[in-house]
C-alpha cells in the first residue's frame, strides 16, 4: 500500500465526518454550479475524491441516474456506499464506486461532468498535475467543477502540503472558464478555509 493511500485509509478509519475539515452538511456551492449547467438527468457525473461527501445523496435526490464516486480510500467509499444503500434503496444502483488514486485512474467511459472539491489541490508535483489534466482532456465531454484552496486558503490540510490557486492560474486545456468564486468554508470545528470554485465548459 502506498504511503498516500495509507494516509487516507488511516484518516477515514479513525475520524468521523465531524472530525475532518472538509465535511459539509450540504455542498450548496457545488450543487449550484452543477445546476447552472442544466444537465440531463442521465448525464454521466463523476465526483473525484468524493470520500464520505453527501454530494452523491443530493444528486440522487435531484434525479440523476449515472453517478460515479471515486476516492483513494476504500474505507471512505465503503462508509458512503452503506449510507447510500440504506438511504436510497431504490436508487443506490445508480452509483458506481471506484477506489483509485486519481493519478492512476484509467476511466472505462467518458463523463459529462467532472466534479472535484479538494482533491486537485493535494497534487503538488507537476507530473501528478499533468496526469490529472490528461485524464480530464481525454475523458470529460462537457463540464468541470473544480474547487481548491485559494491563495488565501490553507497551505496544508490533513498534515499534507497543498497547492493554492487563484482564478487566473487554475486552467485546463480545451476548457473555458465559465464562472468562478471564492468562499469561506467553515469546518466542523469552526475554523475558516477559503476555497476557490471554478466552472469550465469544453471548447
Amino acid at each position: 500500500m502506498t504511503s498516500k493511500k495509507q494516509h487516507w485509509e488511516t484518516v477515514y478509519q479513525n475520524k468521523t465526518p465531524q472530525e475532518v475539515s472538509w465535511t459539509q452538511t450540504k455542498p450548496q456551492t457545488s450543487l449550484d454550479f452543477i445546476a447552472s449547467f442544466n444537465l440531463e438527468k442521465n448525464a454521466k457525473i463523476i465526483d473525484v475524491g468524493g470520500g464520505e461527501s453527501l454530494l452523491v445523496d443530493f444528486l440522487l435526490e435531484d434525479g440523476f441516474t449515472d453517478i460515479t464516486v471515486l476516492d483513494i480510500s476504500s474505507i471512505a467509499l465503503e462508509k458512503a456506499k452503506k449510507r447510500v444503500e440504506k438511504k436510497f434503496e431504490n436508487k443506490a444502483h445508480f452509483v458506481t464506486w471506484i477506489v483509485s488514486d486519481i493519478t492512476e485512474f484509467k476511466p472505462k467511459t467518458s463523463f459529462d461532468l467532472w466534479h472535484d472539491r479538494a482533491t486537485f489541490h493535494f497534487l503538488t508535483q507537476q507530473n501528478d498535475i499533468s496526469k490529472y489534466k490528461n485524464i480530464i482532456a481525454k475523458h470529460v465531454n462537457q463540464y468541470l467543477v473544480i474547487a481548491t484552496f485559494s491563495k488565501e486558503g490553507a497551505k496544508k490540510c490533513s498534515g499534507l502540503e497543498v497547492s493554492q490557486y487563484d482564478k487566473e492560474n487554475l486552467n485546463f486545456d480545451n476548457f473555458k472558464k465559465i464562472s468562478s468564486l471564492q468562499e469561506d468554508h467553515i469546518t466542523p470545528f469552526d475554523a475558516i478555509q477559503n476555497f476557490l470554485f471554478c466552472g469550465f465548459g469544453k471548447i
